[in-house]
């Protein structure tokens, strides 16, 4: 896989299954340019919309304008599906830009004047890229993206793509309450914000995190069997977080996942492609929820109540590997699994 798309596949975990059915719609308007139906109507039909209680709401308000990488599928369902979420949690009129890597500045901060953006959100590298560029007047709000490091993340608001540690934890506690202690391997140029986070969510719940710096390929190899060789399956875990250097998927995930399986201590993950290669449970995007929760966040900017700083997803689908489960004597009955948004081997 060339670099380019890697990385866009590390920032996107698949859309559910549903997601992409709604999101059909969308896609055939985008593609075709009809982003707004529009429809002939008598006068009287148009007096009738003009005293439409959320049309009112929204006059003089602006439109949120979001900015999401001109991509194909399947990345680019995952985007509709945030989009959607967006143009069903506000009453503003949202307008959507699909941007390559190669864009206008000039001309797009035109058209968002045009159009009288009070926030944009953008999604994605390629939209986070976009924004840089736009005029400071204009809030911008990011989510969909991956790896926001502390250099990254100074001046920026809105909600990263992995998923909040306290959830991971909670789902962790609710399958193996006798867990006490989770190791994670991590670089701090691009994992040290998340670290943060994660350290106050396992006090919240009783767990000790072990956190252990890792700045090469070389030096997490040799932690990981340190750690794996000295650990208790029955008190331990280890969480893999979104980190392209301490779970770097060519070499040393297969080489965590050999070493979970022999010593039969558990790994978790944020990334829910990992479950369906041995993790034991994982979380992924709800795009559709997350895109609410952007258009939530933008018309709180519009007001005035703009939350400061990136804040990891809550909006999320849950995996688990029965296959897993079963190797650690783990039983996970029908009412259990129900709990669960994907299950893997599938059926």
């Amino acid at each position: 896989m060339a670099p380019a798309a890697r990385a866009l596949a590390d920032d996107l975990a698949p859309g559910m299954a549903a997601e992409s059915a709604a999101a059909a719609g969308l896609l055939e308007r985008y593609d075709s340019g009809d982003q707004y139906d529009m429809k002939p109507m008598t006068p009287s039909q148009l007096e009738d919309q003009l005293r439409r209680p959320d049309l009112q709401a929204s006059v003089g308000k602006g439109t949120i304008a979001v900015l999401y990488p001109n991509v194909s599928e399947p990345f680019r369902s995952a985007f509709i599906g945030m989009i959607q979420g967006i143009e069903e949690r506000t009453r503003l009129r949202v307008r959507s830009y699909a941007v390559d890597a190669r864009f206008d500045a000039l001309e797009l901060n035109a058209q968002l004047k045009r159009s009288g953006a009070r926030v944009v959100i953008a999604l994605g590298r390629q939209g986070l890229n976009a924004a840089a560029a736009l005029d400071r007047d204009i809030v911008v709000l990011v989510g969909g993206a991956l790896l926001l490091s502390d250099a990254e993340i100074v001046n920026l608001n809105g909600i990263s793509l992995t998923p909040d540690p306290a959830l991971l934890f909670t789902r962790l506690r609710a399958l193996l309450p006798e867990i006490k202690r989770v190791i994670v391997v991590y670089d701090p140029k691009k994992t040290e914000w998340l670290l943060r986070i994660a350290r106050e969510a396992a006090r919240d719940q009783g767990l000790e995190l072990v956190s252990y710096e890792a700045r090469d390929l070389a030096q997490a190899a040799q932690v990981y069997m340190a750690q794996f060789a000295g650990a208790d399956s029955r008190r331990d875990a280890v969480w893999l977080p979104h980190d392209s250097t301490t779970v770097e998927e060519g070499t040393l995930l297969p080489l965590i996942l050999k070493q979970a399986w022999d010593s039969g201590v558990p790994i978790f993950s944020s990334n829910v492609l990992h479950v369906k290669k041995g993790a034991l449970f994982a979380m992924s995007p709800n795009n559709v929820e997350l895109g609410r929760s952007l258009a939530s966040s933008a018309e709180g900017a519009i007001a005035g109540e703009l939350k400061k700083g990136v804040q990891p997803l809550r909006e999320l689908h849950t995996a688990i590997n029965l296959r897993t489960a079963s190797h650690m004597g783990l039983t996970i009955g029908q009412q259990q699994q129900r709990t669960f948004d994907l299950i893997y081997p599938e059926p």
